[in-house]
């Protein structure tokens, strides 16, 4: 996922040389399905396709945080992810940050 501008102090100076070490790492596919990075699959079936097919989308691997902690970037904590198996992995912490923000904006009332 993009890095957030409010975020980019969170991330190291090298941030580019690390991101590219799990790249290498990963073989530039999803290390959790598999996926080739930057290749073309059919949206529907998740099958290898061309770009100009019908329901084609482009895989866009990124570097995901497991422990969702920028500052943290031990290469234990890091894999590389297609954008569906990144947004699987980030769903609940996603649900809960919201949560979490919401509660925070919400109006507090005493009722006696």
């Amino acid at each position: 996922m993009p890095i957030k501008p409010e975020n980019k102090k969170r991330y190291p100076k090298n941030w580019k040389e690390i991101r590219e070490k799990i790249r290498k790492r990963a073989d530039d596919r999803c290390e959790f399905c598999g996926v080739i990075n930057h290749s073309y699959v059919n949206r529907l079936t998740r099958k290898l396709c061309l770009q100009d097919e019908d329901y084609a989308i482009r895989i866009v691997c990124t570097v995901a945080h497991l422990d969702h902690t920028p500052e943290n970037c031990d290469e234990d904590n890091l894999r590389f992810l297609c954008q569906k198996c990144h947004n699987q992995y980030d769903a609940k912490h996603r649900t809960e940050t919201r949560r979490k923000e919401k509660s925070k904006n919400q109006l507090m009332f005493d009722y006696k």
